[in-house]
């Protein structure tokens, strides 16, 4: 299972919008084939950028308001967010360097 921390309605002020670090937040459910075919990319991704990024999911049939105040229609949608707003965004199971290229822009070089 992912290493990812999971986030909720909860602690997504915490997590994400008041994060140092760019965070990217992967919008998914257990039901939904795409999201479990971009999860070990996430994964990795989460690992590569340790220290300069911070990933997290947030299950969208658990969280539903987190997910329609972004205006999160599809899963998987994954949201990158800096300095507590979104900044970008990658609808759909995409390869790796697809979303490695858009998140590496918003990183602090």
């Amino acid at each position: 299972m992912s290493s990812i921390a999971s986030v909720s309605n909860h602690t997504f002020q915490t997590e994400v919008l008041a994060s140092d670090l760019p965070v990217l937040v992967d919008f998914w459910a257990p039901w939904c084939g795409p999201c479990r075919m971009v999860a070990p990319i996430v994964d990795e991704i989460s690992s590569e950028l340790a220290g300069q990024a911070k990933v997290v999911k947030l299950n969208v049939d658990e969280n539903a308001d987190i997910a329609t105040t972004y205006g999160v229609r599809s899963i998987p949608t994954l949201v990158i967010f800096k300095g507590g707003e979104p900044v970008d965004r990658v609808i759909g199971a995409v390869p790796k360097t697809t979303l490695l290229a858009t998140l590496v822009k918003y990183l602090d070089q």
